[in-house]
């Protein structure tokens, strides 16, 4: 059985497209949930660019980074999903230009 190999090319080409997505959308969108998701598509691709260089040099340094990137990711789900529900109750908006306006 033969085994299939992506070129190192392909991948880090799409993790370049999924850092530009999420950039784009963390630009672009005002919504908190929008921004927190558009930060994890970044935090992804990232990870995605790691794991594939590791994989093309047969080293394990980019898994080993993987995991740190994905605890980083846990870490700001959980400490994001506390902000959302404080603005939540807050200003009754996710809308950040809405809540930057009603401060004092």
């Amino acid at each position: 059985m033969q085994e299939l190999t992506v070129p190192l090319n392909h991948v880090l080409f799409v993790s370049t497209l999924l850092f530009t997505i999420g950039m784009l959308g963390l630009m672009i969108r005002r919504n908190i949930i929008f921004i927190l998701m558009s930060l994890e598509v970044m935090l992804n691709a990232s990870a995605l660019a790691f794991i594939a260089a590791g994989a093309h040099w047969g080293q394990p340094d980019g898994q080993v980074i993987f995991l740190l990137i994905l605890s980083v990711a846990a870490a700001e789900v959980a400490v994001g999903l506390g902000l959302v529900l404080q603005i939540q109750k807050r200003f009754k908006t996710l809308d950040m230009d809405n809540a930057n306006r009603m401060r004092g």
